[in-house]
This record gives C-alpha cells, sequence and structure tokens, in this order.
C-alpha cells in the first residue's frame, strides 16, 4: 500500500462506509514513469489495496471523483476505469485542476458502503 504523501489517513470507516483519500500513481515513494496511462492504473492499485485493507473491493465502491491535469485525458481516463471496474458503474464526477501532488496527471477518491 502506498505511503500518503501528506498529513491524512488514506482511508476511514465511518459507521457503514468507508472514504478513501485521493490516490495518485504512486509506487515505492515516487510516481511511476509512463505518462496517464501507467499513474493511473497505479492509483487505481492504490485505490483496491485500500479498500481491501479493511475488507472491501471496488465492488463496494458507491461514489468517485477523478482529479486530472488535463481534460483531454478523459477518454484514456475512461478507459482505464472500465477496466478497473468492470460492469460496476459507481457514481462519478471528473475534473480538471491546475495541479496535483509531485506533479501527478490523475486523482482518484472513493466512498463505498459495506453496510
Amino acid at each position: 500500500m502506498a505511503k500518503p504523501v501528506g498529513p491524512y489517513t488514506p482511508i476511514v470507516k465511518a459507521g457503514p462506509w468507508l472514504v478513501s483519500s485521493g490516490q495518485i500513481g504512486i509506487a515505492d515513494g515516487a510516481l511511476v514513469d509512463g505518462g496517464l496511462e501507467a499513474q493511473f492504473r497505479q492509483a487505481m492499485e492504490n485505490l483496491a489495496a485500500l479498500f481491501h485493507s479493511m475488507g472491501a473491493s471496488l465492488g463496494d465502491v458507491t461514489k468517485t471523483t477523478v482529479f486530472l491535469t488535463d481534460m483531454n485525458d478523459y477518454a484514456a481516463m475512461n478507459s482505464i476505469y472500465t477496466e478497473a471496474f468492470g460492469n460496476h458503474r459507481p457514481a462519478r464526477s471528473a475534473v480538471a485542476v491546475k495541479g496535483l501532488p509531485l506533479g501527478a496527471l490523475i486523482e482518484i477518491e472513493a466512498s463505498a458502503y459495506i453496510g
């Protein structure tokens, strides 16, 4: 599981809910090489690992927010997102931002219901 890059908790249990902090494509303390695709795949792996650590899976996710530094990456993001979630379709927002931690190109946060 990726170590947080700031003073926050990566995932919190609140009653029957799990709420994750934003996950970027970090492994071994640094962003992975390979641009948006590699970063988003790693971010999804990091997100899945967080939920797994709490006895849940991506299949329990009810809502995600994806942050992109370039909205031109929207189609590429959708392709990787669909691979990761399969037929499961949580509610989602996708927004463009000026910048992300460590210069990441993409970040994802999610909430899951485990009740």
